[in-house]
């Protein structure tokens, strides 16, 4: 099959969506398997639905079809709870690994719930524990023999500014340290080989380029010779190695199930398993190469036609994840009234403007559009409105 699938999208009319990086269209499909979910298995099955309907056994076959889109063997992957508890699992399995250090190491780029994650652990184990920040160009000089764990972003949240992971985490392990990715801007956007990296842990999110929903659960990668030995701080009653024993003691399962913590999503995750089906009979390289194509135009007509935005991504597509940011000083107000013409990016403060570029549903065609509506909203300060200044809860 051919790029885009916009016939697999259930998109409102009208709409041209560069927001597929912060949250997915819905696609077809998705609503009649939840719907069955919700009918024929929780309101015909009601508890038999675990065995009877597999939702047991969702975790792990989800996230087996998560591993294929990111390089990890079937296996290293399971999937629930939030990206947030992902990275907290991770990052305190990582600092046991290395009891003689103390340094968890971040880029002052990286998305603040990852680095809330990190102060909260350090605050938890009050040990002299610290969590050092450095600027994205100085990561590589930063990774010393002081650092317990690498806890990096592939792609940054606002610029799109992409880390080399293969070449970061080969300095990390030279080090002795720990690597850790957060695949949120990565899995579903470009090619990704965990296994080749060689790192020992990933997590990440569903809603965004994998479009399994609002509030998706999230998914944790465990290097596959590290499985068994791993231990889980959060030591929840399904990562247990016989959960329905109910023994007093903790005892991890043998197997990736020991990241598990608690009771599986199930609607969530049906849904996020129907929404895989888009990605059928498609490769990540033929993604990522279309998701350049409109990038790059995107930039050139934007640069040409709105000269007051400044780039504020990497110019060089290798360097850049799937989104493209450009600055403004009214950047807020300028983003709400193109949400209001139909075209559709978000804001970060304090003044970027951000746009996804999802080959499963845009064109070039789409492209172009959504420029003439960005042109006609800056040359004729159609921003300037009182309700396109007020902040909403959600930029």
């Amino acid at each position: 099959m051919t790029l885009p699938r916009k016939h697999l999208f259930e998109m409102p009319e009208g709409v041209i969506y560069l927001d597929g990086n912060s949250l997915g269209p819905l696609p077809k499909g998705v609503a009649a398997a939840v719907q069955q979910a919700v009918t024929a298995e929780w309101g015909g099955e009601l508890i038999r639905g675990w065995n009877k309907s597999g939702w047991m056994a969702q975790p792990a076959r989800v996230g087996n079809r998560i591993a294929g889109m990111i390089g990890a063997p079937v296996g290293s992957v399971v999937m629930g709870d939030t990206l947030s508890i992902k990275v907290f699992q991770a990052l305190s399995a990582g600092l046991a690994m290395r009891p003689e250090r103390r340094v968890i190491l971040s880029d002052t780029g990286n998305f603040p719930s990852d680095l809330y994650m990190a102060e909260g652990l350090v605050r938890l184990k009050d040990a002299g524990f610290e969590l050092r920040t450095v600027p994205h160009e100085e990561v590589m000089a930063a990774i010393d023999e002081s650092v317990a764990v690498v806890m990096l972003t592939q792609v940054g949240y606002s610029t799109g500014k992409m880390h080399d992971m293969a070449a970061v985490t080969a300095q990390a392990h030279a080090a002795g340290a720990v690597m850790l990715w957060d695949l949120a801007h990565s899995a579903g956007a470009l090619e990704v080989d965990l296994a080749g990296s060689n790192c020992e842990f990933a997590v990440g999110c569903t809603y965004k380029y994998l479009n399994g929903g609002p509030g998706a659960p999230a998914f944790i990668y465990v290097r596959a010779d590290l499985i068994d030995k791993v231990e889980p701080s959060l030591a929840g009653w399904l990562g247990h190695d016989a959960p329905f024993a109910f023994d007093l003691n903790y005892r991890p399962a043998r197997s990736i199930d020991r990241m598990r913590v608690g009771t599986p999503p199930v609607l969530q995750m049906t849904a996020l398993e129907a929404a895989l089906s888009v990605w059928d009979g498609i490769t990540m390289a033929e993604v990522r190469a279309a998701s350049l194509r409109l990038s790059e135009l995107f930039i050139r007509e934007v640069e040409a036609r709105c000269p007051a935005l400044t780039l504020n991504s990497p110019r060089e597509g290798a360097q850049r994840g799937s989104q493209v940011a450009f600055t403004y000083q009214h950047g807020y107000a300028a983003m709400q009234a193109l949400i209001d013409r139909g075209v559709i990016g978000d804001f970060r403060a304090p003044n970027v403007m951000r746009f996804g570029f999802t080959p499963l549903f845009l064109d070039e065609a789409d492209v172009i559009a959504a420029v003439d509506v960005m042109a006609d909203v800056l040359d004729n300060r159609l921003w300037d409105k009182p309700e396109y200044k007020a902040a909403k809860g959600v930029t």
